[in-house]
C-alpha cells in the first residue's frame, strides 16, 4: 500500500501517503489501483502537496478487461497501490497479439503501446497536431506497422494516401521486403518525373458532379448544360457509323427547336448555319439536297433570308429534319463504355450551349459560357495531361489498374503525390479520387468485403465547409464519413488546423491521436467535436512534447499518452537546420 484513502470528491480521490515520495521518481501521470473487496478501479496520480496524493479516477480493471469512464466510488477502507505490471497490460491491451506497436508509454519507460488493428481501421480516424510536432512519423509508423509486424499477411490491404507535399514517397518502400506479394506504388502529379508514374484520370470515367468540381461552377444554372453536353459527348466522339440515327436526332431536334423560336428568321439562320458548319453527319449538313415540286435545293439555300426578311424556303427544311427524329430515341448520361476526351466534350458543350438557345438568357449565358472558357483553359493546361489516358479502359479495370504495382500484383499502398498542383486543382483531384473510390465500392461489392482507406495529409485544404452541399448537393467527404464505414470505405484525417476541416466528417471519426497543440480555436474546436477530451486531456495536449500524443477512442481502453516510435524509413518531414542553412564553418 501507499496511502489511505481521507477524502473522496466528485470523481477525486486524495490519499495520504505512507511512503518517501523521495524514493520514487515520475510518480505524477502513474496509474494507481484501488482494491475493494472484488473490484479493482483505476486512478491516474494528478498532484502531490503536503504529502497527500490527488488521484483522478478513469476506470476499474474487470478480469481481463479495463473500462474506461464513469465508475463508482472505492470504499474508505480500499488498499491503494501502483498499478502491477500485469494490470497494465490488461489497460494497454498488451496481450492481443493481432494488435499494432506504434510507440511507447510516456509515463511508463520502453512500456509498448498498441493500436487495436480492427478497432482502429474500421472506423474514420483524425490524427492531429501543430506542424512539427509528429503527425507524419505518426501516420508513417502505424501504416508501416500493419505490414512490418502483422502476425499474418495483410494482402487484402487497399490503403490510398494523398500525399501534399511528397514526403511519403519513399516511406513505404520496405513494405514488401519479406514478400513479394506486398507492393508499394506511387502516383504522382510530376509531369517531368521518370522514376513514378504520373496520374492519369480517364476522362470518360467522370460523371456531372466530377465535372462541375473539375470547372468549379458557382451557380446551378451550369449543371443542366454540363448534364447536356455529357449526354451528347458519346455521340459526337463515336464513329458515325455507329450512332448515325441518334445523332441526327440530337442535331435535327436542336434545329427544329430554333427554328420554333420564335427569332428573326436572320437570327434562325445564323444560328442553323452555326451549327451545321461545325455539327454534321452525311445525312444532314448545309449541303444535303432537298427536292419540292421537280426543283432542288440545298439546306443553305433554303435558310437564306431575301431582301423582304423571308426564307427562301424553310417547310422543306422542316419537313426533313422532322423525317430524322425519331420517338423511340432518348439521351442518356453515358456509362464509361465509350472513351472520349476533354475536346470531346468542349464540342459537346459548345452544341449544349447553342441547341439549349443560352444565348437568348442573358444571365444563363454568362454563367454557362464561363464553362466553355474554363474548359479551354484546362484544355490548353499542362493538367490536361492527367486526364490524358491513353488506352480505353472500364470503371472496373481503371479501378483494378489503380491496385496493380509495377511488377504486376497487387499493391496495398497507394500514394498519390499532389504536390506539383495547385491547391484548388489538388482539391479537386482528391475529390474525384474519392468520389470513384466510393462509387466503386458502394456500388460494386458487398458491404465491408473490400474496404478502402483514404488517407489526406493535410485535410483543412481538402475536408471544409464548401459550397458543394448547396450547388451538387452534397459533399464527398461528409457523406464517406456519414456512410462510408457501412460499405467499408474509410476516412483518416491528417491536419495541423483541425478547426478548418468540415466539423461534420471530423465529428465522424472514432479515434484520434492528437499531438501537440497551442491555437486557441483548435483547442476549442478538439474539446467541442471530442466527447471525451476532458480538461485534464486539453490541459497536456497544450504541453506535449515533439512526438508524443495523446490517443483515444474505440480503439485504446482509456487516452493514453504514447511517444510514437521512429518509423523506418520515415517521411521527409524534418524542420530546415537553420545552423546548416544559414553559417558557413571556415
Amino acid at each position: 500500500m501507499i496511502g489511505k484513502i481521507i477524502s473522496i470528491v466528485d470523481d477525486k480521490v486524495f490519499v495520504s501517503l505512507d511512503i518517501n515520495i523521495y524514493e520514487y521518481t515520475n510518480i505524477i501521470g502513474k496509474n494507481v489501483v484501488f482494491y475493494d473487496q472484488n473490484s479493482k478501479m483505476v486512478g491516474e496520480v494528478l498532484a502531490i502537496k503536503d504529502n497527500i496524493c490527488t488521484v483522478s479516477l478513469i476506470g476499474e480493471i474487470n478480469g481481463e478487461d479495463f473500462i474506461y469512464g464513469d465508475i463508482g466510488k472505492p470504499s474508505f477502507s480500499a488498499k491503494c497501490s501502483f498499478i502491477t505490471n500485469e494490470e497494465l497490460k490488461v489497460m494497454f491491451n498488451y496481450n492481443n497479439e493481432n494488435n499494432l506497436t506504434v510507440g511507447h508509454s510516456h509515463i511508463y519507460t520502453n512500456y509498448p503501446v498498441k493500436i487495436d488493428v480492427n478497432k482502429f481501421f474500421s472506423n474514420h480516424f483524425a490524427i492531429l497536431g501543430n506542424s512539427g510536432s509528429g503527425k507524419s512519423y505518426a501516420v508513417a509508423k502505424i501504416l508501416q506497422s500493419i505490414f512490418y509486424d502483422s502476425p499474418s499477411l495483410p494482402f487484402k490491404t487497399n490503403i490510398f494516401l494523398f500525399d501534399a507535399y511528397g514526403e511519403y514517397q519513399r516511406a513505404f518502400s520496405k513494405i514488401g521486403e519479406n514478400n513479394e506479394n506486398i507492393n508499394y506504388k506511387v502516383l504522382t502529379t510530376d509531369l517531368n518525373s521518370d522514376e513514378f508514374e504520373v496520374i492519369k484520370i480517364p476522362f470518360w470515367l467522370l460523371g456531372v458532379d466530377d465535372i462541375c468540381l473539375l470547372l468549379n461552377i458557382t451557380n446551378q444554372i451550369q449543371i443542366p448544360i454540363i448534364e447536356k453536353a455529357l449526354k451528347l459527348v458519346s455521340y459526337f466522339a463515336t464513329d458515325e457509323k455507329e450512332v448515325i440515327k441518334g445523332k441526327n436526332d440530337i442535331i435535327a431536334r436542336a434545329l427544329l427547336e430554333i427554328i420554333f423560336s420564335g427569332k428573326s428568321p436572320i437570327e434562325v439562320r445564323n444560328k442553323i448555319i452555326s451549327i451545321l458548319t461545325k455539327y454534321n453527319t452525311t445525312n444532314i449538313n448545309l449541303d444535303i439536297v432537298l427536292t419540292k415540286g421537280g426543283w432542288s435545293r440545298t439546306i443553305r439555300q433554303c435558310v437564306y433570308v431575301d431582301s423582304s426578311l423571308k426564307f427562301a424556303d424553310i417547310e422543306i427544311v422542316i419537313s426533313y429534319l422532322e423525317t430524322l427524329t425519331t420517338n423511340d430515341f432518348e439521351l442518356s448520361l453515358p456509362n464509361g463504355s465509350c472513351k472520349y476526351t476533354m475536346q470531346d466534350f468542349l464540342m459537346a458543350l459548345e452544341f449544349a450551349l447553342i441547341s439549349e438557345n443560352i444565348m437568348s438568357d442573358e444571365t444563363a449565358y454568362s454563367y454557362s459560357n464561363v464553362l466553355k472558357v474554363r474548359l479551354n483553359a484546362l484544355i490548353n493546361s499542362d493538367y490536361a495531361r492527367y486526364f490524358d489516358f491513353e488506352d480505353y479502359i472500364t470503371y472496373e479495370d481503371y479501378i483494378r489498374w489503380l491496385l496493380t504495382a509495377n511488377n504486376g500484383n497487387k499493391a496495398q499502398i497507394i500514394n498519390f503525390n499532389i504536390n506539383y498542383v495547385d491547391d484548388r486543382f489538388a482539391k479537386t483531384l482528391v475529390k474525384i479520387y474519392s468520389k470513384l473510390l466510393f462509387d466503386y465500392i458502394t456500388k460494386n461489392h458487398k458491404t465491408n468485403t473490400m474496404p478502402f482507406h483514404i488517407v489526406l495529409e493535410e485535410a483543412h485544404r481538402y475536408v471544409q465547409n464548401d459550397t458543394d452541399v448547396d450547388l451538387i448537393g452534397y459533399n464527398i467527404f461528409e457523406r464517406i464519413t456519414k456512410e462510408g464505414r457501412k460499405y467499408g470505405i474509410l476516412l483518416g484525417l491528417i491536419s495541423q488546423r483541425p478547426s478548418e476541416i468540415s466539423q461534420t466528417a471530423i465529428s465522424q471519426c472514432s479515434n484520434f491521436l492528437v499531438f501537440k497543440m497551442f491555437h486557441p480555436t483548435d483547442l476549442e474546436f478538439v474539446r467541442y467535436i471530442i466527447s471525451t477530451a476532458d480538461e485534464i486531456v486539453m490541459n497536456k495536449i497544450k504541453v506535449l512534447h515533439p512526438g508524443t500524443c495523446i490517443m483515444f477512442g474505440t480503439a485504446f481502453k482509456f487516452p493514453t499518452i504514447a511517444t510514437i516510435d521512429r518509423p523506418d524509413p520515415p517521411p521527409v518531414s524534418s524542420s530546415c537546420n537553420i545552423n546548416e542553412a544559414w553559417y558557413v564553418n571556415n
